[in-house]
């Protein structure tokens, strides 16, 4: 049994994780904060305890899922050899397979987000995606991954759906594919792919 701040912060982080599942699954505007505390498996109290707002919920459940992701391509390109460039960004390429398939409410949250030009999709952007997105251009651009530069947007959305979309839509899938994209054989086989099809 942890001290009373550890509980509190045990309590806290299962709430923001519930919250990104909530999110994910039900969009802003439909998650209540009766529904994350089902989820959280806590009382609604606690919600209000911790967080002011919704949107507070919000923002921490987003910063939460970058954080992670952050820190398991920050992990996993330290230990890559940074001297063969094509490797070192086929390397990133197949961590972020392997994180979108253990994370679904990432691309999820993205995709709901990214449908209104709020202020919620204004901050997610600024905070969280143009650091992302300047980092894939200083990766990408000496590779010349594509004859114009112009066109590395798009690479950066091929890869983030490319990347993330059949394990936000793993029920369709299996029912359309009969390929579970939940096992780790096929969440290794779709890294490698995309990774030797957006550096060849």
């Amino acid at each position: 049994m942890g001290t009373r701040a550890q509980q509190r912060e045990e309590t806290r982080e299962r709430i923001v994780a519930a919250a990104a599942d909530a999110f994910s699954d039900l969009g802003f505007r439909a998650a209540s904060t009766r529904e994350i505390a089902s989820r959280a498996g806590t009382n609604q109290g606690l919600i209000t305890y911790h967080f002011r707002t919704k949107e507070e919920l919000w923002r921490a459940a987003v910063d939460r899922i970058f954080r992670l992701l952050r820190a398991r391509l920050g992990e996993r390109l330290a230990a890559t050899p940074g001297d063969d460039r094509r490797s070192f960004v086929r390397a990133a390429i197949r961590e972020y397979v392997r994180f979108a398939a253990a994370h679904p409410e990432l691309f999820r949250m993205m995709v709901e987000e990214g449908k209104h030009a709020d202020e919620r999709m204004e901050w997610l952007v600024d905070t969280h995606l143009r650091p992302m997105y300047e980092d894939f251009l200083g990766f990408s651009e000496p590779l010349g991954l594509v004859a114009d530069d112009s066109l590395l947007p798009h690479v950066f959305y091929v890869m983030a759906g490319a990347g993330s979309t059949i394990f936000a839509v793993a029920p369709e899938c299996r029912r359309l594919t009969g390929l579970d994209p939940e096992t780790p054989e096929v969440v290794e086989a779709h890294a490698e792919l995309l990774a030797r099809l957006l550096v060849p």
